[in-house]
């Protein structure tokens, strides 16, 4: 969700140990995996609070194009530099938004329920996430987008 290794590591460890003891707070009839990423996100953001955020993107993220071209290989992984720089300076609700839902896939009804926050909020910052992303990025970034088109 946009944590370095070791922070990633500390924050799943805080997750499970807060999950273990709040278990008995737990509603059955809600999701357990939307509760335990709301105890995670809740804690990313904490951690962003204490520390400048330096939000990573995973390496094994999918492949912009199929193709086994060492040229093309190492474009993509520019790319991939390109928007972990360029999401660094968004503001952390806007991050969050983005690695939600394609880092981790989730669907706009899973984000309202683990952000608790309306549909509408999720959009909104989905859209003006991409659109600060657009505004952000150099001439030379722009004019082909690439980098945008990966999420």
């Amino acid at each position: 969700m946009g944590a370095d290794h070791q922070d990633a590591q500390d924050i799943t460890q805080e997750t499970f140990i807060k999950a273990y003891r709040k278990l008995g707070s737990h509603d059955l009839d809600k999701n357990f995996a939307a509760w335990l990423y709301t105890i995670a996100t809740n804690l990313l953001k904490d951690l962003w609070k204490k520390t400048r955020p330096t939000a990573s993107l995973p390496d094994d993220l999918p492949e912009l194009s199929l193709s086994d071209n060492p040229e093309e290989e190492f474009i993509r992984s520019e790319h991939r530099t390109e928007l972990h720089q360029l999401m660094q300076k968004l503001p952390p609700n806007y991050r969050t938004a983005l690695l939600l839902r394609y880092t981790n896939d989730l669907s706009y009804e899973e984000m309202c329920t683990l952000l608790e926050v309306p549909l509408s909020k999720i959009q909104n910052d989905l859209y003006r996430a991409k659109q600060r992303l657009k505004q952000i990025m150099t001439p030379q970034e722009v004019k082909s987008d690439e980098v945008l088109k990966s999420i």
